[in-house]
């Protein structure tokens, strides 16, 4: 491990201040990804700014009715509130799928959101990869890609994103709080992961130096009947192979309102947009629900081994959408 400077800042203009101008410098939440890349030599910081004592912490109403989550907030934290649990309950589900205990009690809501891929081939420095080194190819197009994209991918990149939160995030149309020195901003989380490109190395729409101060779940977006599933190879501590984030409000036996987000199949969370059009004012039904995954996943492109990931996410869509209709009120 090469040397670095450390240093804990106690307001956001001081974090803001000491990373700005400084390509070297890192922000240093809970540490649960940053510090695994830093010990294989993927980041090398000259600087780490410790925000995990800033004032961001917390879970709070939103002037709308919905919810505003800090960004140091632990992914333990969040998916315990009462709150969390009562108006997003898959976004909980999500929280608690994710990595250990002990690692959601460090892990924090903000550094969750900028982990990065957990393809093994962005990890090994012997490998080439545009992730890590742009312009130097991609080593999984051609070798281990059996959990890798089916969405969205580029002949630069298939790796896939690893944040199960973001997932349900992304279902829920969360959007994303952030400061600079020259002020505050916000994205929608649809649009904060970038399509992949040509540029695979350039993740996130976040402005150089940004801190993340929070994300915001707004009321609309409130269906009281919402689940995450997720496939993995195993039962704990493993990334999702395919996972489903998805809400469903059925009146008067017609689909009022729907959100559906994949995770594991794309660089990014993918809302099925495609998916929901095919539901939105239809009666659910088995067929519905088949065709709607059909709608979403026909623009998948498979790699040589992982096609399976097609049927599974078409199923999983199937199998939760189904669960959420039968639920005892949502008829």
């Amino acid at each position: 491990m090469r040397e670095f400077a450390y240093q804990r800042a106690t307001q956001v203009h001081e974090a803001l201040t000491a990373v700005a101008g400084n390509a070297g410098a890192r922000y240093l939440g809970g540490g649960t990804n940053l510090v695994d890349l830093m010990k294989c030599g993927v980041e090398e910081p000259t600087r780490l700014v410790d925000v995990r004592r800033l004032p961001l912490d917390g879970v709070h109403d939103a002037p709308d009715g919905g919810l505003v989550i800090g960004a140091t907030t632990t992914n333990s934290d969040a998916a315990a509130h009462p709150e969390v649990r009562r108006r997003f309950p898959a976004l909980a589900q999500a929280v608690l799928a994710g990595a250990s205990g002990q690692l959601r009690n460090m892990a924090t809501v903000g550094g969750n959101l900028l982990q990065r891929t957990r393809c093994g081939y962005f990890t090994d420095l012997c490998s080439p990869c545009n992730k890590r080194i742009p312009g130097s190819g991609c080593a999984a197009i051609e070798g281990i890609h059996h959990n890798h994209a089916v969405l969205g991918h580029s002949a630069h990149c298939v790796a896939t994103h690893p944040s199960d939160l973001a997932v349900a995030l992304c279902a829920f149309d969360a959007v994303v709080r952030y400061e600079t020195l020259d002020g505050t901003g916000e994205i929608p989380l649809e649009q904060f992961y970038l399509p992949v490109g040509d540029r695979p190395d350039r993740e996130t729409a976040l402005p150089p130096g940004a801190l993340i101060t929070a994300v915001a779940l707004p009321a609309s977006a409130r269906i009281p009947r919402s689940r995450y599933r997720k496939v993995r190879e195993r039962a704990s501590y493993a990334f999702a192979t395919v996972s489903v984030a998805a809400a469903l409000d059925v009146r008067d036996g017609v689909v009022r309102d729907v959100r559906i987000a994949l995770g594991g199949v794309a660089s990014h969370p993918w809302r099925a947009r495609a998916a929901e059009a095919v539901l939105r004012d239809a009666r659910p039904t088995a067929g519905l629900f088949r065709a709607a995954a059909e709608a979403e996943l026909s623009a998948a492109k498979p790699l040589r081994d992982n096609g399976y990931k097609v049927a599974l996410a078409r199923n999983l869509v199937e199998a939760v959408l189904g669960g959420l209709a039968a639920t005892e009120g949502n008829r």
